[in-house]
């Protein structure tokens, strides 16, 4: 009788020879055969499918250059990323790939705060207006730019207009406008937060954010720095960038500035001469939005005596009427901020005290001045109301102390040759952190050199100057330009915070930097 165990053993050795005869090799096997023999047949998987929506890194050029360009007959350097870059480097026309130009590659070494090595092509010598790129064997290639007369003068007009689509209360046509065109936004009165009874008409001024906030202490370091690039560059200054004022005779910087003292005047207390701080929007389902009037400031109070006071003289010679008024708004701020000298920052009431002293001549003002700069020795122009209120200091046709201004102007040349030396000692010509993080910074300090280069006019600050606009146009590690619209790599397609041109206190400072740099590059030109 079978038992279990024979029947197994003979099931076993029947299957293994129909496997050895019957079912042929693994030759025999075909596509049809692992597919089933009817093709509706489905085939069922073991519930994985494979993921494709991983990022490809971005693959940045290793040849920097200022992605708008140079001027024909500026310094043009691009600068080449790599520990063992070839010997040469070839400007290549845009259009046509041809080489125009072939230059020797200076290796500078190893950058320790980038963490790279860095080499230089410089193209200075070759003056030939077009369109192009750099190329160097291994290497690879940059990004596009120009060499022209002016490669900054559009985008200058571009980073001045700025300030008026920014403009609240008012229709932008599309005509001025273009994408940026829209009706008049926030024209309700607003009411104050403390008191909702109480309700006033602040249509007007510049947005500082997407919310629509409009800020008296910001909006007036804005106007101090926009006013600080008339006065030292007037001349770059012209009446056609495209606003309704242009054409009245008047620079549109000024046009633009007094849209905004418009509004600053009506934030001004007529009784007491105190400031109101800021204007803000909340939304509101039920009308839409409320617009809210936060309280008086001593900041906001004393920050408009100063502007008021410094927008007063320089408009003067355009409309006495109004200049006089806006001066009479920055008296009595002033002596408001008096009665609460306690709560003031010694800092903005020196700088007030300047201002109103140029605008007016009162000994007054000038005490106060005086007494600040004795007793507060200045050591540095870190901060920007003792660097803006030595500038007036040093400009007004007043009665000085001349002991006290050659005190300043030793500072402030000291901290142009610290600048400088920073600048020319970071292997980027630029003395950037590595994160490329401090424009603001970068910007700041710029604003000094600035008035240093206009006391002295000295080439290589000038030189400082472009090559900042050089990084922040591109010529950085992460090939980025941080203003809008410009360059194959712009900020926005990388973090929308890195912008300049949309910060209105920063894009100030580059008006006052690129101003510098027109102005410059028109004198070498004539």
């Amino acid at each position: 009788m079978w038992n279990r165990r024979s029947l197994r053993k003979v099931i076993c050795m029947i299957i293994c020879l129909g496997l050895l005869t019957g079912c042929g090799g693994l030759s025999d096997l075909s596509l049809e055969m692992l597919q089933g023999s009817s093709g509706d047949d489905d085939f069922t998987s073991l519930g994985l499918s494979p993921e494709f929506d991983y990022e490809v890194p971005v693959s940045l050029p290793n040849i920097l250059v200022d992605q708008v360009g140079y001027a024909r007959d500026s310094n043009k350097i691009a600068v080449i990323l790599g520990e063992f870059p070839p010997d040469i480097f070839m400007v290549m026309e845009a259009d046509t790939g041809e080489i125009v130009y072939t230059g020797q590659i200076e290796q500078k070494g190893y950058d320790e705060e980038s963490g790279v090595y860095i080499s230089y092509g410089d193209f200075t010598d070759f003056e030939a207006t077009g369109k192009y790129y750099i190329q160097a064997a291994m290497i690879g290639q940059s990004y596009s730019f120009e060499i022209s007369e002016n490669p900054y003068e559009d985008l200058f007009q571009t980073v001045l207009k700025q300030y008026y689509y920014n403009r609240c209360g008012l229709t932008l046509s599309s005509e001025l406008a273009g994408e940026a065109a829209h009706n008049a936004c926030h024209t309700r009165e607003a009411q104050m937060k403390e008191e909702a009874s109480v309700k006033l008409n602040v249509t007007g001024g510049w947005h500082m954010d997407e919310m629509g906030t409009r800020d008296v202490v910001k909006g007036c370091q804005t106007v101090n720095s926009l006013l600080l690039a008339y006065e030292l560059y007037p001349a770059v200054f012209d009446d056609e960038i495209g606003i309704p004022e242009s054409g009245n005779e008047i620079p549109d910087i000024l046009d633009e500035v007094r849209y905004e003292v418009d509004w600053l005047l009506k934030m001004q207390d007529t009784t007491s001469g105190a400031v109101y701080a800021s204007v803000s929007s909340v939304d509101n389902k039920a009308v839409g939005y409320l617009l809210y009037i936060d309280g008086v400031t001593m900041d906001a109070t004393i920050q408009f005596a100063a502007t008021m006071a410094k927008f007063s003289y320089l408009y003067q010679n355009y409309d006495r009427e109004f200049a006089t008024q806006c001066l009479k708004a920055a008296d009595r701020a002033y002596r408001y901020a008096q009665q609460y000298l306690g709560d003031v920052s010694p800092e903005k009431y020196f700088y007030a005290a300047a201002e109103l002293y140029r605008a007016t001549g009162n000994s007054g003002y000038h005490t106060v001045v005086k007494n600040y700069l004795t007793q507060n020795p200045v050591t540095s122009m870190d901060d920007d109301f003792i660097f803006w209120g030595c500038v007036t200091y040093l400009s007004t046709k007043q009665k000085v102390d001349a002991v006290l201004c050659n005190d300043v102007i030793g500072v402030l040349m000291r901290e142009a040759e610290q600048i400088s030396y920073a600048s020319k000692n970071s292997k980027l010509l630029v003395d950037a952190d590595k994160e490329q993080s401090n424009s603001a910074q970068l910007l700041q300090e710029l604003s000094r050199l600035v008035v240093v280069d206009h006391i002295i006019t000295s080439h290589e600050y000038a030189t400082v100057l472009e090559n900042h606009l050089h990084y922040l146009l591109g010529r950085n590690l992460q090939s980025i330009s941080y203003l809008d619209g410009t360059g194959e790599r712009n900020y926005k397609d990388i973090d929308e915070t890195q912008g300049i041109m949309n910060q209105i206190d920063l894009n100030a400072e580059l008006v006052l930097m690129m101003s510098a740099i027109l102005d410059g590059q028109a004198a070498m030109s004539e």
